[in-house]
């Protein structure tokens, strides 16, 4: 069996790639992938994005709070800003404001039980806005427990 890297863009963000998935052929001949264990892989997306040393763009806040199952009016209560503000940040029309960042990575860390052994100084320090996308690399690999590990964040 064939394994590819594989965008993962059905997780609303474009810079999530996971690599060794398996590439099947169904009866017609098309090729078909099948991605495994989604819970674990948006884990495991979680922690990238929580653990990358830039800031977090809206793509990501929006994946992050849907994840620990906020809405927009839930998590800006919890940061102390508007809906409205959320609403911005997470279409990419202003910066994420850096002190709600370092909050909302710690929130996540904490929401989703993530394995991240990172205080709110170094969190705070990775909080700055930049243009720059982090790219996100998972290895799919062969472990029931743990179906995917985190290459690069």
């Amino acid at each position: 069996m064939r394994k590819i890297d594989h965008h993962y863009t059905e997780s609303g963000l474009k810079n999530v790639v996971i690599s060794g998935i398996p590439v099947e052929v169904d009866d017609d001949g098309d090729e078909i992938i099948t991605i495994p264990a989604v819970n674990e892989l948006h884990h495991m997306i979680a922690l990238g994005i929580v653990n990358h040393s830039k800031g977090i763009s809206g793509d990501e806040l929006r994946f992050l709070r849907t994840e620990m199952g906020l809405t927009q009016s839930e998590l800006s209560a919890l940061v102390h800003r508007d809906k409205q503000s959320i609403g911005r940040w997470e279409r990419g029309e202003v910066e994420i404001d850096s002190s709600a960042e370092a909050l909302i990575r710690r929130m996540a860390i904490e929401k989703l039980r993530l394995p991240a052994d990172v205080g709110i100084d170094e969190l705070s320090r990775r909080s700055v806005p930049t243009a720059e996308a982090q790219l996100i690399e998972i290895a799919k690999v062969d472990n029931d427990n743990e179906p995917y590990v985190l290459v690069a964040a």
